[in-house]
């Protein structure tokens, strides 16, 4: 992750990458791909059947059937999303975005030239724009000359870690729908829920299914990111058929093909054999323990944080803690996340990469650096069935309690006497 500039903390081009579960591979994944590792081309462009054949198995046991044709793989969901958008708004279109939203999401649109716009989302959730704002934004722009078509959005979300409620996002599809515009839903996260059974995640393909396109970056919660796939799932009509085309089209001119190893480990994992989906249940447990810890620590300090009910992260608004944070020169999230990176030793993304207002004291806090060292430690917190209790862990939790209470204690010395 690179700093903005520092004069003036300028436009931000290079955004965080999404956090990790900090990890050792599955030994039966390495094993997939290491069976497969002399094969030295790349699949077609859009994928072999084979992977296509197992991308409509993983969404069919979501409540999202579909057919090899209705569905394109590349090498990481940003391959897609700009295929997508040069697609759907490549002439013209505007791009509607939650704010805050992935930190990849506009960067995309921007190189295609075209224009994005923030739509604030409500105070429950991120990753789903509030729809009377969505409603509000769609005027404003067209009013201004502007061509809305598509809306990307996320139910499980980065940053903010939350699930947005079905009602919700049945008001924002509904919403989209009456606006004519397209929804591309990302649902890299859908998978990391911390509680499926009390969470009720639905996609927006479910609820209008004749415009939305379904992305998934497997890096969410099936494979390593260094290996990057993804797979879209288009619209099950004539519409749809021509979108999928044009996207082939984009991809074969980026040369966008994943490499045959990282197929094959692709296909294994949307077949969801039992290691696999055994190691992902025990992942998701962990960090969902880590993520409740931390948010506990954040908020004792007197920061603000939404429970975290999916991924691997939390976002955390510092402004109750702006007097002593400006006292330790300390005034946006730049120099917020320059700050935290520091004193917690691993990476603190401020809320600007995020589409936020870099005037706001918002941080991604991810809980994957809580997990130790090494990996023997990292394993351990896998396997163990009290990870908090750990040694490796306990030191990492009181070492970011020790900086948020710091702060906290500034904020107690910066108030005024009654």
């Amino acid at each position: 992750m690179r700093r903005t500039d520092p004069e003036g903390h300028g436009s931000v081009r290079h955004g965080p990458p999404p956090p990790g579960d900090g990890l050792p591979l599955l030994p039966e994944l390495t094993a997939v791909l290491a069976a497969a590792a002399d094969r030295a081309d790349a699949q077609p462009v859009g994928g072999a059947p084979a992977l296509l054949e197992a991308a409509c198995g993983y969404w069919t046991r979501r409540g999202l059937p579909g057919v090899p044709d209705q569905v394109a793989a590349a090498p990481g969901a940003p391959a897609l999303l700009t295929a997508v958008t040069a697609a759907l708004a490549g002439d013209g279109g505007a791009v509607l975005v939650p704010r805050p939203c992935a930190a990849w999401w506009a960067p995309y649109a921007r190189l295609l030239g075209r224009p994005v716009f923030h739509v604030p989302t409500p105070a429950e959730s991120g990753g789903v724009p509030d729809p009377y704002a969505l409603l509000e934004t769609v005027r404003r722009v067209r009013a201004e000359g502007g061509d809305p078509r598509l809306l990307v959005l996320s139910v499980a979300d980065d940053p903010i870690a939350t699930v947005a409620p079905p009602e919700l996002l049945h008001e924002t599809v509904e919403a989209a729908a009456a606006e004519g515009l397209h929804l591309v839903s990302d649902e890299t996260w859908r998978d990391t829920v911390h509680d499926p059974h009390e969470t009720v995640l639905l996609s927006p393909a479910e609820m209008w299914p004749d415009r939305v396109t379904v992305v998934t970056d497997l890096a969410g919660a099936l494979l390593p990111p260094g290996w990057p796939a993804a797979v879209a799932r288009f619209p099950a009509t004539e519409d749809g058929r021509h979108l999928r085309a044009r996207v082939l089209d984009l991809l074969t001119a980026l040369g966008a093909r994943i490499a045959t190893p990282v197929a094959v480990a692709a296909g294994y994992v949307l077949d969801e054999p039992p290691p696999v989906t055994e190691r992902r249940a025990a992942t998701v447990r962990l960090h969902a323990r880590l993520a409740a810890a931390a948010h506990t620590a954040v908020v004792a300090a007197g920061a603000l944080a939404r429970p975290p009910r999916a991924g691997r992260h939390l976002y955390a608004d510092l402004g109750p803690l702006r007097a002593p944070l400006a006292g330790r020169g300390v005034a946006d999230a730049q120099e917020l996340e320059d700050l935290l990176t520091d004193r917690l030793g691993t990476s603190a993304p401020g809320g600007h990469r995020f589409g936020d207002d870099l005037g706001a004291l918002r941080v991604r806090l991810a809980t994957g650096p809580l997990l130790g060292g090494t990996d023997a430690e990292r394993a351990e917190c896998l396997t163990s069935p009290a990870p908090l209790e750990l040694p490796q862990v306990q030191r990492a939790l009181t070492s970011l309690r020790s900086v948020f209470d710091d702060l906290g204690d500034d904020a107690q010395r910066w108030e005024q006497p009654r």
